[in-house]
């Protein structure tokens, strides 16, 4: 709750939060005075070059999906939750490769 705490999107900068579980990733930009999603994308629909999975490898060419979604969907800056991780291994693998598609932390 501390993290969270801080972390609030708004529509010209939404929050982007970032899930794993045992065997996907899910990330989303969310409006929070709106209440609403703006880009979701997860790696439970199996892609066709084959991103799936949570190693740092397929993080890195899931961030860059990612952002590259999110660049459609006109979002330029965003607020990153990382949900209780620390900044180091797959949450640092996505940041980076989002960052590289051009949004702004």
């Amino acid at each position: 709750m501390r993290i969270r705490k801080g972390v609030l999107g708004t529509l010209s900068r939404p929050r982007l939060s970032l899930h794993f579980s045992g065997k996907h990733i899910y990330a989303q930009c969310i409006d929070d005075d709106t209440g609403r999603t703006l880009v979701y994308l997860s790696t439970v629909a199996k892609k066709p070059n084959g991103t799936y999975g949570t190693n740092i490898s397929k993080t890195t060419s899931f961030g860059e999906l990612f952002g590259k979604a999110a660049l459609d969907a006109g979002i330029v800056a965003v607020v990153f939750d990382r949900d209780k991780k620390r900044y180091h291994g797959k949450v640092k693998a996505f940041a980076d490769s989002v960052r590289n598609m051009g949004l702004k932390f």
